[in-house]
């Protein structure tokens, strides 16, 4: 295993120790192990192992993950502590102390950016793109800004003042303004106005020429005042963000679920301003009439020195410089399915098949559907949908299996959030093409990801299933590591088939079936397993625990994971955000390790594993794929699969290949303590550098070419568990 050090490399500033105030003896605040989440992630934009534009990209996306944070997890603890709610958290803190906590932690963060900001634009200026100031343009490039402003920015401006008689306007969220305080030169009368930048206008205006040199919309704004606003002088100006409460609230006696998201969704594009961040040189009497207009309290501003908007930096990294991005890489397509010339069914009809997004295209999912769209003798598809994207062709291959007669049953989940709006449009659309929609329960979110094709063949039915740990979404998937599992196994498709029957009809499935389904007893079924191991730690047999999610947070596994270490069991846990487990504190959890991988992907897959009286990895390891991260909503408020594979060869590949690699890395992997702070993971002394993305994207996986590929043809991966 590596070796751990207590400071990041010297090449890089620390970004990652944000204070860790609230925990108790047992558990982490989870809002400020989020926090610490998003400081890895700003700190890969520091990090001289990655081509400059995608550090931008890192510093982009620590804004964006920021601001939805504030949308709706501050939102919600502000929303409690304006009621009065004292609530304890877990870890037994009300919502006042946790908001106070946050605001301090979010805002050094944001300080940080603009710290990483400013760093990475010298570094970009060596590298010939260049984000201007007003006093850098010269003649020509002024001319060129005046004709483009007048053409194509002033036509959709709409400045208004703010009197009586035009009361403040709405301000979406995210809605980027400059408020002008200005006087009229005729006859000294001042005047206040507001300036929204529309959201269809770019944030940086990119000037002619070779070179990169790009200069901000509120710039250009600025250098026109007096175009739009002709006959006055400015006297001050100041720009500011705002982020809206954009979370929906169900209501369980909401008796149209369709009609009340309709509704929702207006009704959240007004919630309420929880965060306002502006220019620390706006004047103080035009940031009051901000504050007074938006109902603002001092508590919910920042004041920023440098660019608001850091989301934004995003436009900058579409720059065509390929020499500053990451090699452009292609997924491989499964060889298995290649030598069944293309037939999907055939190939998983012959042999499990595990996919391994993105290495391997996410295109063998949608040729899976195609192909049951368009065969004769498929008669039936059943389809989960959380989150497929704007011109999902999910959902196309769906319409076209009922246009084309077959019957399909596709369970839209109108609450996976920031996706309500377009499940909406998607349930229309499946709808008017004769699929049966269903929108599954008022009180539990569908989270599972399953799709099931049933064919006819010969005398009889038979049913392919796809189960995955991530979305039916081809976008994210060029992006997200997560597994597609393949089969045609009759016994677990019929369980899959209860599990569709639970969600469309209410209809209970079996006490016992070989898959864990959340609300009904995946917890449950975790906590046996973890129990069964510490037997065997108790009977000197070897005995460890394995798992990769996205998020640690429910307490009941949390305290069963502690029991486990003070038995004697290895646990090795990959938890890429959220970790309320305090790992490595004597007595509590000498024996639990926790990692989390940051990189050029984004680690999604969620395995789990259970050595079952064999050290790990080994064939006799009791190995699940989910749909489930280990969280209070995940056990109790979502429906959720666990996923037993029995498979050797899918077994193998899961476990000894994806599973050892994430807890082999020693390149973009971080270590984390007791007190909630993580440190980067360096390789020990004689140890090779290991980075698990780079591996899986030069060696073609187990799955691809099934028996055909001999097993030491494969680089052997091997992990010390520290126990058996």
């Amino acid at each position: 295993m590596a070796t751990r050090t207590a400071q990041p490399a010297p090449s890089r500033p620390d970004f990652s120790n944000v204070p860790i105030a609230l925990a108790s003896e047992r558990l982490l605040n989870r809002e400020l192990s989020w926090l610490q989440f998003n400081a890895r992630v700003l700190e890969e934009a520091m990090n001289p192992a990655h081509p400059l534009l995608e550090r931008l990209r890192f510093l982009s996306i620590s804004g964006n993950n920021l601001d939805e944070f504030a949308m709706v997890r501050v939102a919600g603890l502000r929303g409690q502590v304006d009621e009065g709610v004292e609530t304890l958290s877990a870890e037994g803190f009300t919502p006042a102390q946790q908001l106070a906590a946050i605001s301090a932690a979010a805002n050094r963060l944001l300080e940080e950016q603009q710290t990483v900001f400013a760093a990475l634009t010298r570094l970009l200026r060596g590298a010939d793109i260049h984000v201007l100031s007003a006093d850098a343009l010269g003649p020509e490039e002024m001319a060129w800004l005046e004709t483009h402003f007048r053409r194509q920015i002033f036509p959709v401006l709409t400045p208004q003042a703010i009197d009586p008689a035009h009361p403040f306007p709405f301000i979406p969220n995210k809605g980027f303004s400059l408020v002008f305080d200005m006087v009229r030169e005729r006859d000294g009368e001042q005047l206040a106005s507001l300036l929204m930048l529309p959201t269809m206008l770019p944030r940086f205006v990119r000037l002619p020429g070779s070179a990169a040199r790009y200069i901000a919309m509120e710039t250009v704004v600025r250098l026109f005042f007096g175009f739009i606003f002709p006959g006055y002088r400015l006297v001050a100006d100041g720009a500011f963000r705002i982020i809206r409460d954009s979370d929906i609230e169900i209501m369980e006696e909401a008796e149209d679920l369709v009609r009340y998201y309709r509704t929702a969704l207006k009704r959240r594009r007004r919630g309420q301003v929880i965060r306002l961040k502006c220019e620390r040189s706006m004047p103080a009497n035009l940031k009051q009439t901000v504050l007074d207009a938006l109902e603002v309290r001092e508590r919910d501003v920042t004041e920023v020195d440098g660019i608001l908007g850091i989301a934004d930096l995003a436009q900058l990294v579409d720059e065509d410089r390929p020499d500053l991005k990451f090699e452009p890489f292609t997924p491989r397509f499964p060889e298995r399915i290649r030598e069944h010339g293309g037939d999907c069914l055939a190939a998983v009809r012959a042999k499990d098949i595990v996919v391994h997004h993105p290495y391997e295209s996410f295109d063998v999912v949608l040729a899976f559907l195609r192909q049951a769209a368009a065969d004769p003798d498929v008669v039936a598809i059943k389809q989960t949908l959380y989150r497929t994207g704007k011109n999902s062709p999910i959902v196309r291959a769906l319409i076209d299996a009922a246009d084309a007669g077959k019957a399909v049953t596709a369970i839209v989940e109108l609450k996976a959030r920031f996706d309500e709006e377009q499940n909406l449009t998607w349930a229309a659309e499946l709808e008017r093409a004769g699929a049966q929609v269903v929108y599954g329960f008022i009180e539990w979110k569908t989270h599972a990801k399953m799709s099931m094709v049933v064919r006819r063949e010969g005398r009889g039915l038979a049913t392919y299933l796809h189960l995955g740990t991530g979305n039916y979404h081809p976008q994210t998937a060029r992006i997200y590591t997560d597994l597609s599992f393949f089969t045609a196994d009759a016994a677990l498709a019929e369980e899959v088939a209860q599990v569709f029957n639970y969600i469309t009809g209410y209809v209970e499935p079996p006490q016992r079936m070989g898959i864990a389904m959340s609300p009904v007893d995946l917890r449950d079924r975790l906590l046996a397993m973890i129990d069964d191991e510490i037997a065997n730690a108790e009977a000197g047999r070897p005995a460890a625990i394995w798992a990769k999610m996205n998020a640690l947070v429910d307490p009941a596994i949390i305290d069963r994971l502690y029991a486990a270490s003070q038995a004697g069991v290895r646990v090795d846990l990959v938890v890429r955000g959220i970790c309320c487990l305090r790992p490595q504190v004597p007595g509590l959890s000498d024996n639990i390790h926790v990692r989390s991988v940051i990189g050029r992907f984004l680690e999604h897959s969620r395995i789990v594993a259970f050595a079952n009286g064999a050290p790990l990895p080994s064939r006799q390891a009791k190995l699940f794929i989910t749909s489930a991260d280990w969280m209070p909503r995940n056990f109790d408020r979502r429906v959720e699969l666990l996923v037993p594979i029995h498979n050797p060869t899918v077994h193998a590949q899961i476990l000894d290949q994806v599973m050892v690699a994430n807890l082999k890395d020693n390149q973009q992997s971080w270590e984390m303590h007791g007190d909630g702070r993580t440190t980067r993971i360096v390789p020990g002394e004689g140890e090779a550098p290991f980075n698990l993305h780079r591996y899986f994207m030069s060696n073609p996986s187990l799955s691809g070419r099934g028996r055909a590929l001999q097993p030491e043809a494969v680089p052997r991966l091997v992990v010390s568990t520290g126990g058996g």
